[in-house]
């Protein structure tokens, strides 16, 4: 049966694909934007019952992150009026290893008991898509984070489980941690990436204090913020075990980083060293 699904972020890492999957299965998606035709404005909550009205189900992808202080609260209203609308499915996309984060999900949970929460670690599509493209695109990634492994989750398998819970009862009240398959430093990821594309890329670790102050000028305060909470607080090994919430949403294994590397090789977001067979798919 056809829904109607509101998908705030819509334009997003995770967002983007989570319309994509929808719209492909013929259900209709309504952006939750400030530029969209019925608008949505985080900062703004008389958009919020617009954007809601005819809705069977919203997928919730906070800006800039729930780790954000005020961002539990808001994201619990938000969920309470969708409560009020008559949505009957609500995902919200969560922090992996985020006390701020885990506080936003207890927050919906108390106003929309259903709510399927998607635990995420960091996303491979950070180094595609994200803060790290520019630095891969050079040659040279430059990180405050030394030999801590990460089960880096691919964009793909979050949208895959958002849009099954999205669609499907049988998600309502699930806690879904996702990872990968396998855990990687941020060096090893860096190399799965030269290795597929067939340049030389180095990684470098490097203080916190050194990496904040080559950041660019336009971030927010709330972004700045966020990057050194990130970098400084949930990068610890704290996140440096697996999670089985995509086989348990979708009974499949998690994508690998490698396998991510090649596809994205083989779409030409990264250039490619003369003569390296990339794979595409």
């Amino acid at each position: 049966m056809s829904q109607n699904v509101l998908v705030i972020g819509a334009t997003g890492k995770t967002g983007r694909h989570v319309a994509e999957r929808l719209t492909a299965a013929g259900h209709r998606v309504r952006p939750g934007s400030r530029s969209a035709a019925v608008p949505f404005d985080w900062a703004d909550p008389t958009t919020w019952s617009a954007a809601l009205a005819g809705v069977d189900a919203c997928y919730v992808a906070y800006y800039p992150d729930l780790a954000v202080p005020g961002a539990a609260q808001t994201v619990a209203e938000l969920a309470a009026a969708a409560g009020r609308a008559g949505v009957r499915r609500l995902v919200l996309l969560s922090g992996r290893g985020e006390p701020g984060a885990e506080a936003a999900e207890r927050a919906v949970r108390a106003v929309f008991p259903v709510a399927t929460v998607v635990r995420a670690a960091w996303f491979n599509q950070n180094f595609s898509e994200g803060h790290f493209l520019g630095p891969v695109l050079a040659g040279t990634v430059a990180l405050p984070v030394g030999d801590v492994r990460e089960p880096f989750v691919d964009a793909d398998d979050i949208a895959d489980v958002a849009a099954a819970a999205l669609t499907d009862d049988r998600h309502g009240g699930e806690l879904y941690e996702v990872t990968g398959p396998q855990l990687l430093t941020f060096g090893e990821a860096v190399a799965e990436i030269a290795a597929a594309t067939g340049r030389a890329i180095d990684f470098v670790p490097l203080r916190l204090p050194d990496y904040l102050a080559l950041a660019p000028v336009e971030l927010s305060a709330d972004e700045l913020w966020l990057v050194e909470h990130l970098f400084r607080e949930v990068l610890d090994g704290r996140n440096a075990r697996l999670a089985d919430g995509v086989q348990r949403a979708l009974g499949r294994p998690p994508r690998d980083f490698a396998a991510y590397a090649r596809a994205t090789a083989g779409t030409g977001a990264w250039p490619t060293g003369a003569g390296q067979p990339v794979e595409h798919r």
